[in-house]
């Protein structure tokens, strides 16, 4: 090749690269910034770390709410792959996306842009029939890897139901930056109220507001830890025009109105005719009480088909039942649905009851420092009982009397009980000017009750054959409800197997039979079972085994040497009796020293009685509902611990 070739080809060469890089995909400047960052180092565990997370809405003159989200994440392990999702929420009847861009930048520098032809749209709850909030995604998880950082930005139009919104600073993951920003049109104003730590304030300049946090830490995911939500700082924000502005029903200054507001859209929907009437008398026919007539009635409204179609939610369809008329005709409905159609039942038979917005999910989620439609995602029901009536659900309410608690769409929790995940949770019930804020009630832990009795066989080489049975109450009944009906029976004989095995090597059920109580108040379960080598023979002269045969369903590991969170303890109680019988030949050497361990928040204890060739093992667990400061984390590891170790310790027999 001559010279003058050789530089043709250089030309050229240079002239593609030119071509090549005008090709090339860019980042926007919010996104370079972002990966100009350096972030510390993290615990290996952590996935990734997120270098922007920022949202900026504008309520336009028209009252469009346009908000623009940034986010961008760097992927710190193989796992953290799955973070590079972007995602857009929108209600179909009354907003939209506008925009929807992704980008990953790999190590070298290099960018890939995603555009529209890389959406994906989907409905948002594929549980439900018809659902009017949907998202629009692009997945890029299978692009990236370890280094790479993947971001996105979406801009959507929406119309305000509420003028509330709520902005979270992190999730799980560490983040370097956090922005949420409010710009209003003149004269409007914003406050805000923050949630899990110091007041985060806003800086002002010209109707546009602005709050940000920097370099937060990764939440650990430590054992009976609070939700994310009630660990990382959040702040929730009110703005209106002021006093000359139409805001009605927009704009809350108490739960009282927020209690008017649903109220108006509850009550005309409850409407009692003659098929509403004749169902409840059909129902009630053979109830003698009060309390009878309710469980009735709950257990119907229980039994119809939960379905979810939500039409016109950004009109406030969302909040509003169908009527009960409807509901009784078509056979379906959802959560406030349900107890409509209670509310109309009752009814019809003088019975007053009262319609409750809830959180599902997270007792200690709602706030009672503001007050917002926002913070409910459920519904159940307060029914009025005269004092004849007693139940553990029951609670005094100033203005409107004695009110009986029930979630008409849980399956699994009859009239009388109430969801762990509800108890002690703040809600709404919507009663008008005689509404408000209310504290859930929080069933004692013997009402949440297992007890367990069993009688088992010991020969002389270790083989036990026995029976358990066990019987069980209150939110300890509805999990093994749930769990039998969620898996039907041949599956749960396998996993009651497999949990017997947990705690005996091997072992087998012959026979296995359960019993929901009346009203499914109880849920019993009796099992046959043998195992063989349970027991360890020791040089044909000592056998050594185990009490404890079963381990506890939910058992609670707290190992780690420190702890930043609190700890969340579930009340229940479990009382368990073992009876042995010895082989003969042999008596007992030595049994472990009976445990008593007493705390503010729980209490076990064992015993171990002796005679003939009977022994008998007994133990007891007592926990209350509470949270523990994470100042308090020895104490609770310390008593866990103990219990494992006494559930461990064996007996010792020896021959004569």
């Amino acid at each position: 090749m001559n010279m003058l070739t050789k530089a043709v080809v250089a030309i050229f060469i240079t002239f593609c690269t030119s071509l090549s890089l005008m090709a090339a995909d860019e980042a926007p400047s919010w996104l370079r910034q972002a990966a100009s960052q350096t972030s510390p180092s993290y615990e290996k565990d952590v996935a990734g770390v997120v270098l922007r997370n920022e949202e900026q809405v504008k309520l336009g003159g028209d009252g469009k709410l346009i908000t623009t989200d940034n986010w961008a994440v760097r992927i710190l392990t193989r796992d953290g792959r799955r973070l590079a999702v972007a995602h857009a929420y929108y209600l179909v009847s009354s907003g939209k996306v506008q925009d929807i861009s992704a980008w990953m930048i790999r190590p070298d520098g290099t960018v890939k842009h995603y555009d529209k032809k890389s959406v994906v749209d989907l409905i948002a709850d594929p549980d439900d029939v018809y659902d009017e909030g949907r998202l629009k995604i692009i997945n890029a998880s299978d692009d990236v890897d370890v280094g790479y950082i993947f971001g996105y930005s979406v801009v959507s139009e929406d119309t305000p139901l509420f003028f509330q919104d709520q902005w979270t600073f992190q999730d799980n993951l560490p983040t370097l930056v956090s922005r949420y920003s409010l710009s209003l049109p003149s004269g409007w104003q914003a406050s805000s109220i923050t949630f899990n730590g110091p007041e985060i304030k806003p800086q002002l300049n010209e109707g546009s507001y602005v709050w940000e946090l920097h370099d937060l830490p990764a939440i650990r995911n430590e054992p009976l830890r609070p939700s994310v939500a009630n660990l990382v700082p959040r702040i929730v924000i009110n703005y209106s025009p002021g006093a000359n502005g139409n805001t009605a029903n927009r704009v809350f200054t108490s739960w009282a109105d927020v209690s008017r507001w649903a109220t108006a859209l509850y009550d005309p929907q409850v409407v009692v005719d003659d098929n509403i009437a004749a169902k409840a008398r059909e129902l009630t026919a053979d109830a003698s009480s009060e309390l009878d007539k309710i469980r009735a009635i709950g257990k119907y409204v229980q039994n119809i088909q939960y379905i979810s179609i939500d039409i016109g939610v950004g009109y406030g369809n969302g909040y509003k039942p169908r009527p009960s008329t409807t509901v009784l005709g078509r056979g379906y409905g959802d959560c406030k649905d349900k107890a409509n159609l209670m509310r109309a039942l009752l009814k019809a038979l003088k019975i007053e009851a009262y319609p409750i917005a809830i959180y599902s999910g997270d007792p200690t989620f709602v706030r009672e420092q503001w007050a917002s439609p926002r913070q409910f995602n459920h519904c159940i029901i307060a029914v009025r009982v005269g004092d004849n009536t007693s139940s553990p659900t029951i609670i005094q309410n100033e203005k409107l009397g004695r009110l009986l608690i029930f979630d008409a769409t849980d399956p699994y929790t009859p009239v009388g009980d109430l969801p762990d995940y509800l108890q002690g949770s703040y809600a709404l019930i919507i009663a008008g000017d005689n509404g408000g804020l209310i504290k859930m009630p929080v069933t004692p832990p013997d009402t949440d009750l297992l007890e367990r009795n069993i009688d088992v066989n010991l020969n002389d080489v270790g083989e036990i054959r026995g029976t358990i049975r066990e019987r069980s109450t209150g939110q300890a009944s509805a999990a093994f409800r749930r769990e039998f009906r969620s898996v039907g029976a041949p599956d749960f004989r396998k996993m009651i197997e497999g949990w017997l095995t947990s705690g005996a090597t091997g072992a087998k059920v012959d026979e296995l039979q359960t019993k929901d109580g009346e009203n499914s108040l109880t849920f019993d379960l009796d099992l046959s079972f043998s195992a063989l080598r349970y027991g360890q023979l020791m040089q044909n002269r000592l056998l050594v085994f185990k009490p404890v045969i079963v381990g506890r369903r939910h058992g609670v590991s707290l190992t780690e040497a420190t702890r930043t969170s609190p700890i969340e303890i579930d009340g229940r109680s479990i009382k368990e009796t073992a009876f042995f019988t010895l082989p003969d030949g042999f008596t007992v050497d030595e049994v472990p020293d009976a445990a008593n361990l007493q705390t503010t928040f729980g209490s076990y204890t064992t015993k171990y009685e002796v005679n003939g060739n009977k022994l008998k093992f007994t133990r007891a667990l007592k926990l209350t509902r509470m949270t523990l400061p994470a100042d308090k984390y020895s104490m609770a590891k310390d008593f866990f611990a103990k219990i494992r170790e006494a559930e461990q310790a064996p007996v010792v027999l020896v021959r004569k």
